[in-house]
Parts: structure tokens; C-alpha cells; sequence
């Protein structure tokens, strides 16, 4: 009878020291740290140029970790075992730029801030005349360059041999728009240099852990700049894109100010042209036909109200 008790007693130890050994390859000693080395393959942006990365990591429980690297390369650092997702994103962006939410990989975002002064003319955005319908809609700066990527596959073990890589492959995480005005006509009455316009229905921020924009719309301003025979304005900027799911309509509208003080604005609908673009990465607008009107001078006829907006009409049919 005894020897049945003791060997029941060594039974229960032998299973309960097995188990204890099999619960320990499951949990990580977060105390303990391990070299690994941080690596970034531009294959899918060679051309990029980050001053810097950051690297979020986000373990499966506790808080974030970030890390900076200078330049383009990489390098070591010491990260606790466990299990990560992680986030990269370049660290050289400017004021304008915000992010959010930055504990949770799902929802981290990047997004830009309000745009309250129109760059060329020093137009106050809060006061600016808006596309119908779209009046509600956030004035945002356009981004700058955004490179970004997610891994999810990251563990860091006390067993692992050798030396530890975690490579990241980011990519653009803004769309490159272009804006034509063609057959300009009277170029030569604009007061300044350049010409303030804006486009509404854009994707507010880019959801680096779901890699695509966000569906809260904004409008961002930009400036369009005369050609040498002052018959055309051009202009190239940054923008996160139409949103995700919710597909809305974009407009352009122009606003200039004349030798005169008057102030005009005008808008066309682009909304086929962002939504049909071939590479939505890349998009073109081209707009035909806008005359601006002549100043008035030497003091007869009609002479409009410098601080009201005046919108232009416009008689020949916007290209597509």
C-alpha cells in the first residue's frame, strides 16, 4: 500500500514538472533583451531618401516600443523576447504632419494638419468660397512623403542561434496628383505670381497598419504656377488619395486676385478624371478654358467690391 502511495506521489511530480517545462517555451522573460539587427530593403522605393525611420513594435501585451534610425539603412538594437507586430514609417516629415492612435497598429495613422492661410494670395481658408456640398469639409494641408510598411511576423526567442534580422520593404503611402489649366487667357491681369486652387473630397489621413486611406474626406489647397507664355497654370503635389470605401465627388475651385484687388474664384468638377485615372497612385487632372476677367480701370463703369468673391463664368467645356 505504500509503495502504491509513493508511486502515485512521483507520478503527480513527474507530470507536473513536464508541464511547468512545456508552459516555459510558451511565455518570454520580457526582461531580457536580444540583439537584433533592423534592416530596410527598398526594393519597391529605390528612389526614396528618408533622413530617418522610425520602427514602432508592438508586443502582444504591453506598451509600444520605438526606435530611430538615421538615414535609409538600419542598424541594432536590443529588443525584449516575445512575439511583435510592427509599424515603419520615415521620421523626417515636417510640422504639417500628425499622427494618432499611435498604440495600436490597427488603427495608427497619419494624417496632416488644418490649413488655415492659402499659400499664394495669403487667402484666409476660413473664409474662402466652397463647392456646394462640400462646405463642412476640413481645409487639410497636403502631406509630405510618406514611406510605410507593417510586419506582423516578428518573434524574438532566448533559443534562436546565430544573429537576428527583421527586414522591412516600405512603400509610397501617398498618390502624386498633377493639375493642368489650359487655354489661360488673360494671365497677364493676375496680381502675384501664383494662383491659389483647392480640391475637395480627399482622403483626411493614411492607415499605416491596414496599408490604405482613411474614409473621412477633407479639401487641401494647393498653388498652381503660370507657364512661360502665360497660357497655361501647372502645379504637382502630394495627397493620401480618394478614401478607402466611401467614393465621393472631387472639385477643383481656383481663386485669384487681380491687378485691380477683385477676387474671382471658379470651379470644375474632376470627379471622373481622380476616379477613372489609370494608376490611382498617379493621377493627372487636365482642365481646358478659364479667362480671367479684365481688371477695371481709369476709374468708370462697374467697379466690383474688392473683398467679396466674385465667381467667374465660364463658357468653354472643361476637356476630359
Amino acid at each position: 500500500m505504500r509503495t502504491s502511495v509513493i508511486f502515485q506521489l512521483l507520478t503527480a511530480a513527474l507530470a507536473l514538472t513536464l508541464g511547468s517545462c512545456e508552459h516555459k517555451e510558451l511565455c518570454y522573460d520580457h526582461s531580457v533583451r536580444r540583439n537584433v539587427y533592423v534592416e530596410f530593403d527598398w526594393s519597391k522605393a529605390p528612389d526614396a531618401d528618408p533622413a530617418s525611420m522610425l520602427v514602432y513594435f508592438f508586443p502582444t501585451s504591453g506598451d509600444a516600443l520605438a526606435y530611430t534610425f538615421t538615414g535609409r539603412s538600419g542598424g541594432q538594437i536590443a529588443l525584449p523576447l516575445g512575439r511583435y507586430c510592427a509599424l515603419t514609417i520615415n521620421g523626417d516629415m515636417s510640422e504639417r504632419m500628425n499622427t494618432r492612435h499611435t498604440e495600436d497598429p490597427d488603427i495608427f495613422e497619419v494624417f496632416t494638419k488644418d490649413a488655415t492661410q492659402l499659400s499664394g494670395g495669403g487667402f484666409d481658408a476660413r473664409l474662402l468660397p466652397r463647392a456646394s456640398g462640400e462646405e463642412s469639409e476640413r481645409m487639410a494641408l497636403t502631406p509630405d512623403m510618406i514611406w510605410s510598411i507593417r510586419n506582423d511576423s516578428i518573434e524574438m526567442r532566448d533559443d534562436d542561434e546565430g544573429d537576428k534580422y527583421i527586414i522591412f520593404m516600405p512603400e509610397e503611402a501617398v498618390c502624386h496628383y498633377t493639375v493642368d489649366i489650359l487655354d489661360v487667357k488673360n494671365l497677364d491681369y493676375l496680381h502675384g505670381a501664383s494662383v491659389d486652387a483647392t480640391i475637395s473630397g480627399m482622403a483626411e489621413g493614411y492607415l499605416n497598419g491596414h496599408g490604405n486611406a482613411t474614409d473621412n474626406t477633407v479639401t487641401m489647397p494647393f498653388t498652381l504656377k503660370p507657364s512661360t507664355g502665360n497660357e497655361s497654370l501647372h502645379s504637382e503635389f502630394l495627397t493620401f488619395g480618394e478614401c478607402n470605401t466611401n467614393k465621393v465627388s472631387h472639385r477643383i475651385t481656383v481663386y485669384l486676385r487681380l491687378t485691380d484687388g477683385t477676387k474671382w474664384y471658379h470651379t470644375f468638377d474632376v470627379t471622373d478624371q481622380v476616379a477613372d485615372a489609370p494608376d490611382p497612385r498617379h493621377v493627372n487632372i487636365v482642365i481646358r478654358g478659364l479667362e480671367l476677367p479684365q481688371p477695371v480701370s481709369g476709374g468708370g463703369g462697374f467697379i466690383p467690391d474688392v473683398n467679396k468673391w466674385n465667381d467667374i463664368e465660364i463658357n468653354l467645356p472643361m476637356w476630359q
